[in-house]
């Protein structure tokens, strides 16, 4: 098959939608691969180093989408990019329709088949997501942190605080992959961490994870309560495929402090906090009644080499598969196509 890798034009997005190495992996299977000049550049993997493995380097994203007939990107086709992708194409990248109903409509017009990343399950887990939430959970608790301080217009906080001072308190909505790797991160700075979830097995497993986590069920007063005094509240709230749900309404976050800080994970799907919408690392950060909020879309992003390793490491399986003529027989794959022939066929699209 024909295969091939554009490279990303979202504002600052340094990822790559296959590293060298697994490339290199394609092509030992007699494929043909292409990519867009520079388009590992900010991932730190040269032309030089694709053309080494047996890639083609082609000069301009028209020439890759001309010569391929499986597309491997890392996010969602740009407006520009729509002019090059053909109903004979098959789309591999994350999508995040539900909260994109304009590049859903512009799909199927297209008529193109597309697989969301984010929609690849096995066994109810979401390998090609699973590894960009947890750098994305990371992330949250990092810049988070950052954003406190009294210079980026936080309360003037230290998380974990020292002798004589008060630790922080972190809020995490969804004990998920992202939610308990930004609880993991926060509980070793020293903050004081409570992470709501409704499934009992991972509250009992955030539990665990020290003497300053407490996890608990998101009842309406309790969350009430504890989102008030939070210095840091992040969203990690996912229904794979679906747009997120609203858990924190505005009138809530007005109850804040001022200076407090909110990192929304969940806006690629719409966001789990009223007051949040998507920002890019352009200008990652806007206030609202006081609040620092922090919504950039694609998180991950900003550790382009880290994420290209680890996005490829769990791609790999699945981009050799589809390459393959009946990759349909892969349940995998069949249940993770969003749009197809002019259609939504993904049950949480159409529900």
């Amino acid at each position: 098959m024909r295969i091939g890798i554009p490279r990303e034009i979202k504002v600052l997005e340094g990822r790559v939608g296959l590293i060298p190495a697994a490339c290199a992996e394609l092509v030992a299977q007699q494929h043909q691969v292409f990519i867009e000049t520079k388009a590992g550049e900010l991932s730190g993997y040269s032309d030089e180093t694709y053309q080494a493995v047996g890639v083609t380097v082609l000069p301009n994203a028209a020439s890759v989408y001309a010569q391929s007939e499986l597309i491997i990107k890392v996010k969602e086709p740009q407006p520009s990019e729509l002019d090059y992708l053909r109903s004979d194409h098959l789309l591999f990248c994350f999508l995040h329709l539900a909260a994109f109903p304009e590049l859903t409509k512009a799909l199927q017009k297209i008529g193109l088949t597309a697989i969301g990343f984010e929609t690849v399950a096995v066994a109810g887990e979401l390998p090609i997501l699973k590894p960009m939430s947890m750098i994305a959970g990371r992330l949250a608790a990092q810049i988070g942190t950052n954003l406190l301080h009294q210079p980026q217009g936080g309360k003037g906080i230290l998380l974990g605080g020292i002798t004589a001072s008060e630790r922080g308190k972190v809020v995490i909505l969804g004990a998920g992959t992202a939610g308990s790797q930004a609880a993991i991160v926060a509980k070793a700075l020293g903050a004081n961490v409570i992470i709501f979830d409704k499934n009992w097995d991972r509250l009992t497993q955030m539990q665990t994870l020290g003497d300053n986590v407490t996890a608990l069920y998101p009842f309406h007063e309790t969350l009430r309560k504890v989102v008030r005094e939070a210095d840091l509240l992040i969203g990690a709230v996912l229904i794979p495929g679906k747009r997120a749900p609203i858990i924190i309404e505005t009138e809530l976050v007005q109850t804040m402090q001022s200076g407090s800080v909110i990192v929304d994970i969940s806006v690629d799907q719409g966001g789990c906090i009223a007051t949040t919408h998507p920002t890019t690392y352009a200008e990652p950060t806007y206030t609202y009644e006081g609040v620092t909020h922090f919504a950039v879309a694609n998180m991950p992003g900003a550790v382009p080499r880290t994420a290209s390793q680890a996005l490829s490491t769990a791609l790999l399986p699945y981009a050799m598969r589809l390459a393959q003529a009946d990759w349909r027989d892969n349940m995998a794959l069949s249940g993770g196509i969003n749009v197809e022939n002019g259609k939504i066929v993904h049950p949480a699209l159409i529900s």
